[in-house]
């Protein structure tokens, strides 16, 4: 399997847009986003003779080793991993004593690294594709930087603050600019429930979204069908919110999420809305619900977040 999806280079200079799909190797539906929107951009100049392109996209299939194995990951999740120390470990560590995931990393960073070399881009985005294991709303997750934030309400979906104090290693706690030579942002997208065929087409109208804001297309390119597509998913969703809580699970607890539960789910006070070897779980505050666990793999039993006034 290839590591790259594929690529699309513009007429002008621009920014570097670095498209994950599949980190986690059960989520098929970024992979697929990222080959229909290469596929509809090798066709555009043909029917719009105006169209231009500014920069370079590049498509980049995630976990490799656990896409092959139908899995989340291999010996480790892929997105808790970037860390500085982490990295700087893979780094000094020949491959053959890394660990899968490991590889996946050394293997991905020295693509990109290779791509910034050559294409010597204005600044570097990083946009990570994922859906869910529970049905219901499309959010998206932001860092601080202004510039993420900005991008993130661009995409029309419910923005997520304060995710990353909650979780540790994600591509988002690693690729700014911090880590690189150029200007770099990152932000993910969660498109939907990981088998729902509509999670593919909401991909596909963030990723052209990302495009349009970052200024890689005009924006007089765009179908308005985009955000309708995005808006219509979104509708009676709080557009900003704030993690309150993340449950951390560890395999000995025996957690189990209780059945039905959704994205965006209303949580009342003193909700049972999961179990462990030490009973229920009770909800401690009014909140929303998100990313309730409902597969075997995976250290987060669910998160809470409050909506932002």
């Amino acid at each position: 399997m290839e590591r790259i999806i594929g690529s699309y280079t513009g007429q002008k200079k621009g920014p570097l847009l670095i498209c994950f799909g599949s980190i986690h190797g059960n989520e098929p539906a970024g992979i697929q986003a990222i080959t229909e929107l290469l596929d509809r951009l090798k066709k555009e100049p043909l029917c719009n003779p105006d169209f231009e392109f500014n920069g370079r996209l590049l498509g980049i299939r995630g976990n490799l080793r656990a896409i092959e194995a139908g899995k989340r990951y291999l010996q480790k999740d892929l997105n808790r991993q970037w860390t500085k120390e982490n990295i700087e470990r893979i780094t000094a560590t020949t491959p053959t004593l890394l660990e899968a995931e490991d590889l996946e990393i050394k293997e991905i960073l020295a693509l990109i690294h290779s791509e910034i070399e050559t294409y010597q881009p204005s600044n570097l985005v990083v946009l990570d594709l994922h859906t869910t294991t529970a049905h219901g709303g499309i959010f998206t997750v932001v860092t601080d930087a202004p510039e993420s934030i900005r991008i993130g309400i661009e995409l029309h979906a419910p923005v997520i603050m304060g995710l990353l104090k909650g979780i540790n290693g994600t591509t988002l706690h690693y690729f700014n600019t911090d880590n690189f030579k150029i200007p770099t942002t990152a932000i993910c997208f969660e498109s939907g429930q990981h088998q729902e065929p509509l999670s593919t087409t909401r991909a596909v109208s963030a990723l052209i979204n990302c495009l349009r804001t970052i200024g890689c297309v005009d924006p007089s390119h765009i179908e308005t069908k985009h955000d309708e597509i995005l808006q219509e998913y979104s509708e009676g969703l709080p557009k900003l919110t704030q993690l309150i809580k993340t449950h951390r699970i560890q395999s000995e607890d025996e957690f189990r999420m209780r059945p039905g539960y959704k994205n965006f789910q209303w949580l009342e006070k003193g909700s049972a809305i999961a179990d462990d070897k030490n009973g229920p779980i009770v909800i401690e505050e009014d909140c929303f619900l998100l990313m309730p666990l409902y597969q075997k793999q995976g250290d987060d039993g669910f998160f809470l977040i409050r909506e932002v006034e």
